[in-house]
């Protein structure tokens, strides 16, 4: 009976290295480090643990052997070579290997956490010889690189939360960030409306009272001021400008007005950075450049549509 309780408790310290072994290394220490920034009390228990991998990889691999090495010697003990040998194997294999394995990987930082002070007892127990190894180790192999998520990487974690019941983020969130990291890869003249479909006008058009309701109905708020070839801008003309204007009996060229600068920008700018351009500029609009000629324009809502995912369409939906 005495041999069977040594024999009971030395599978189960096999059985916790084993698992140790197992879920300590299949914690991502980067995932690590921001559930322990976020206050995550498992992963503040474990961070210490998995940034010395080699540290406590060698103290448990070391406990490990002993233990194994100390089974072996006890059923030695009691039954011939092949038998002791044989039990050994099967009891080893199956109840200090695969059931905790398959078990610790499940649920790896919950059962580190829980078992970090009796993985603190292996190193201070095997520091002598662990140490030594994991210098070796440090040497040899470096310190484990902070690998980063691509892009499309990151595209597909998000959309795990699409319909996933434990997700904290809803579907509007996902297709947010879906779209901000399409940002980069899509360029202005992929959403820009193409100048063909712009009301533009030429700096030396009359201004009247008929070409004012025109654009009254169809409710253009920022119009381009273009040269008639289309090689270079004059500015933008604000209708905001023009109500206190008395146009009926008072017209005047466009190029009279007040204009404001128009921005203009490359074809193949990414749009992560059209935000940025369009804070430092203040502007809501710019024209579009291409081979030295305005292709089109873009404004701040084509590039929130592109974000959201989705067509923002306001009273007149004009530019």
């Amino acid at each position: 009976m005495y041999t069977f309780f040594i024999i009971v408790l030395l599978l189960a310290i096999s059985a916790l290295c084993s698992g140790l072994n197992v879920s300590l290394m299949s914690l991502n220490i980067a995932d690590i480090k921001r559930r322990a920034k976020l206050g995550n009390k498992n992963a503040i228990k474990v961070l210490k643990l998995r940034e010395h991998s080699h540290l406590s990889l060698a103290s448990i691999l070391l406990t490990n052997v002993g233990v194994i090495s100390a089974t072996s010697l006890v059923l030695g003990e009691e039954y011939n070579g092949f038998i002791a040998g044989l039990l050994s194997t099967v009891l080893i294999v199956i109840f200090s290997e695969v059931i905790p394995q398959a078990y610790f990987a499940r649920n790896a930082l919950k059962m580190t956490a829980f078992l970090a002070p009796v993985l603190n007892i292996m190193i201070i127990a095997t520091y002598p010889v662990a140490k030594p190894i994991s210098m070796i180790l440090d040497k040899v192999f470096g310190l484990e690189k902070h690998n980063l998520h691509s892009r499309h990487e990151l595209g597909l974690i998000i959309a795990d939360h699409i319909d996933h019941k434990d997700s904290e983020l809803d579907d509007d969130e996902v297709e947010i960030i879906r779209g901000a990291l399409r940002l980069s890869e899509t360029k202005v003249i992929d959403i820009m409306t193409p100048i063909n479909n712009v009301f533009w006008l030429k700096p030396s058009r009359l201004m009247d009272d008929k070409l004012v309701d025109k654009i009254k109905d169809q409710s253009y708020s920022r119009i381009p001021i273009l040269n008639p070839d289309l090689s270079d801008t004059y500015g933008l003309l604000l209708m905001k400008d023009m109500v206190d204007v008395d146009f009926d009996n008072n017209s005047r060229k466009v190029s009279d007005l007040k204009l404001h600068k128009l921005n203009v920008v490359g074809s193949r700018t990414a749009l992560d950075t059209m935000f940025r351009k369009f804070i430092a500029a203040k502007a809501h609009l710019m024209a579009v450049e291409k081979n030295d000629k305005i292709v089109g324009v873009v404004t701040i809502e084509d590039l929130f549509e592109q974000l959201i995912g989705q067509e923002i369409e306001d009273e007149t939906d004009n530019l």
